[in-house]
């Protein structure tokens, strides 16, 4: 039973971990392409000549703050659906006992 209830702790604090990747990885790109695009706007108002420098920049600002969420997401992912080293190093504790 023991190792019941650590199995279960353990799926249960991965599906917690995963949801916490997910989310605030999304967060976290929300506020970013926000403050981005405020800065962007912002910027091109003040110096509208400017624009297609600002643009190059924004773009390449975006790719990397979507890379940043895409690559948390996917660690989310695969810490939700893969057992990883966790259920097996459970499972061969318990068989050592």
């Amino acid at each position: 039973m023991e190792v019941a209830s650590l199995l279960a702790q353990v799926q249960g604090m991965r599906a917690i971990a995963s949801g916490l990747l997910i989310g605030l990885a999304s967060l976290g790109t929300a506020i970013g392409f926000g403050i981005l695009g405020g800065k962007f706007v912002e910027g091109v108002a003040r110096q509208p000549e400017l624009s297609n420098m600002l643009m190059v920049r924004v773009l390449i600002m975006a790719g990397l703050v979507d890379a940043f969420a895409v690559i948390s997401i996917v660690m989310g992912l695969l810490l939700f659906f893969t057992d990883g080293p966790f259920i097996s190093n459970i499972l061969a504790a318990a068989a050592v006992k």
